[in-house]
């Protein structure tokens, strides 16, 4: 498919043309993909390990961004640099996705900080919700953990939030703590 703007396919949005080079994929050697010098992200080791797993589970959903410095025929990387560290060191690819955008380095600079900015944060009673969910869906402590790069005690607290009964509903406590909860009711009565 050879369409580039939403001007090819008939729409126009405030005057502003946008591009789609994401409908231009390409496979590159990658090796003739360079990290950028200015990219002030870093990721931790357990989102990494995040990152590798969802491209395990989901495989490459997204391309790498790059820009192509026809002088030196290479890619220098504009978004994705993770993505790219984990083809390169743990998936040993010699090929990955790429598309291109044609911009100056202020520009491409610009384009790096607004991709990792974009992204977010996770806000924490909605991950509280999710973990809830996955919690009545069924999903232990151990599985959450492993599909959502979490640590225990992150997935304990976003239960908390929701409070400690139904957080651990599912959870088979000792017969020392029926006791206890049914003293600490008859108090309370």
């Amino acid at each position: 498919m050879n369409i580039k703007t939403l001007s090819e396919l008939g729409v126009v949005l405030m005057s502003k043309e946008i591009t789609f080079p994401v409908l231009n994929v390409k496979m590159v050697d990658i090796d003739k993909v360079i990290a950028n010098d200015y990219n002030p992200n870093k990721v931790a080791p357990p989102e990494m390990r995040l990152l590798k797993h969802s491209i395990e589970e989901d495989g490459y959903t997204q391309p790498i961004v790059t820009y192509y410095d026809k002088e030196n025929d290479i890619y220098i990387i504009v978004d994705g640099f993770h993505r790219y560290r984990c083809a390169k060191e743990y998936f040993h690819l010699k090929k990955i996705p790429i598309v291109t955008i044609d911009k100056q380095l202020d520009n491409r600079i610009a384009s790096t900080i607004r991709h990792n900015r974009a992204r977010g944060t996770h806000q924490i009673l909605d991950m509280s919700k999710i973990v809830m969910e996955l919690t009545k869906a069924g999903w232990d402590d151990s599985t959450i953990s492993l599909h959502l790069g979490m640590e225990l005690d992150e997935i304990i607290k976003l239960k908390q939030v929701n409070g400690l009964k139904e957080a651990f509903s599912n959870h088979e406590f000792s017969k020392s703590w029926e006791e206890f909860e049914s003293k600490v009711i008859k108090e309370n009565k």
